[in-house]
């Protein structure tokens, strides 16, 4: 049965192995939760759409979903919300992990739909995420999130002090995160941020400009400590 579990599982991870320390009862435990996660993604046939080995915990909410797009196994924790409603739409690929109680929205508003929210392949995202696509968000291949992290792609005008700030409109610029990056828990990154290939983000952070590739960033706003060599570890979460 393990060998079997293990192929199952490298289907989506291909370097996957079970450690020794993993009994039967445990095997037998994850097996029943995977199983009720993948009976739950059959829920998006509902949707008019194909599961393509979906595994979706309790709760899971879809919105706008003609906006929305996914590849082969998709997973999500208990309670998260996509929201595709946008100009081009909430696009998610192949073996996305996104973790319970985190909200997708692209926009919330039909007065000025947001632009597009895309993530990758191979990206993993903590629980309790928060990203928003107002300006466009872009989350490139192999990226691994931490807990809390969130993206907010807009800002409000507020330079007309006869005008209250609500009734000012909104600037877009967009965020890209490029592929590759370790970004720690309860990051969270601002309008107009662009983080090159490679780069480390230390948990806690704000990024507030953007960094070339390989960078290892962190603090209140984020600064660079240095750039990433062979040696360098440090720990973010």
């Amino acid at each position: 049965m393990i060998r079997l579990v293990e192929k199952a599982i490298q289907k989506r991870n291909p370097n996957f192995q079970l450690a020794p320390t993993v009994d039967m009862r445990i095997l037998l435990s994850f097996i029943s939760y995977t199983l009720f996660s993948i009976l739950r993604g059959f829920k998006l046939l509902l949707l008019f759409k194909k599961p393509k080995g979906a595994m979706l915990g309790k709760g899971v909410s879809f919105k706008f979903s003609s906006k929305i797009d996914f590849g082969k196994f998709m997973k999500l924790g208990d309670r998260v919300e996509l929201n595709g409603l946008s100009k081009r739409g909430l696009r998610i690929g192949n073996n996305v992990s996104i973790g319970a109680f985190s909200r997708v929205v692209v926009s919330t508003t039909l007065q000025d739909p947001g632009s597009h929210i895309s993530i990758c392949d191979n990206v993993g995202i903590g629980e309790y995420a928060y990203l928003g696509g107002a300006g466009g968000l872009s989350i490139e291949n192999n990226c691994i999130i931490g807990q809390y992290f969130s993206c907010h792609p807009e800002n409000h005008n507020y330079d007309d002090l006869d005008l209250l700030i609500k009734d000012q409109g909104v600037s877009r610029k967009g965020i890209h995160i490029e592929k590759d990056c370790w970004i720690g828990s309860k990051v969270t990154i601002l309008d107009g941020v662009e983080i090159g290939h490679g780069s480390v983000i230390a948990a806690g952070a704000v990024v507030t400009k953007s960094f070339p590739p390989y960078s290892i960033i962190g603090g209140v706003p984020a600064k660079l400590i240095k750039s990433r060599t062979p040696q360098d570890q440090l720990i973010v979460a």
